[in-house]
């Protein structure tokens, strides 16, 4: 698992317009948020993108861009985007490589039952690359919030 102080791996792939992001393409210019979720339009990852969306003038006053991560593709992307009227890049991950990069894609327990899957986490990075903060087993509720006052100490 990655900790603060790393440079963060970088990455290219699609947003929900099939726009390839890089995160190369942010350095020394914004901060940046890697928010990864389990699956579009589910309760815990829409409270979460909805609290990202609500913040997002503060999040751009403070040079910071919000990109969340998932291995749903694309079309998904834009529905769930056009059903709450997000305001942040959804990055398609089919296939997990950026999961595995960022070691979120790891075991989980349900009812009893271990499969594999995305532990939402999330990353800030700074404009130089580097992890400053990095969170394993976030709970959505009030999360933008607190990574908003972690770019505001940036």
């Amino acid at each position: 698992m990655l900790q603060s102080g790393q440079m963060a791996p970088d990455f290219c792939t699609p947003n929900q317009d099939d726009k390839t992001v890089c995160l190369g393409d942010f350095r020394n210019n914004k901060h940046v948020i890697v928010y990864f979720y389990p699956k579009d339009d589910t309760p815990g990852c829409t409270i979460e993108a909805n609290q990202f969306t609500e913040l997002a003038d503060e999040f751009a006053q403070q040079d910071t861009v919000i990109l969340g991560v998932s291995k749903d593709d694309c079309d998904s992307h834009r529905q769930f985007i056009s059903k709450f009227g997000l305001r942040v890049d959804l990055l398609a991950d089919t296939s997990g490589e950026l999961c595995e990069k960022y070691g979120v894609w790891q075991e989980k327990e349900k009812n009893g039952e271990k499969k594999m899957g995305v532990v939402r986490s999330t990353f800030v990075i700074d404009k130089t690359g580097k992890l400053v903060h990095v969170e394993y087993g976030v709970n959505p509720e009030g999360h933008a919030q607190a990574m908003l006052k972690t770019v505001q100490e940036l």
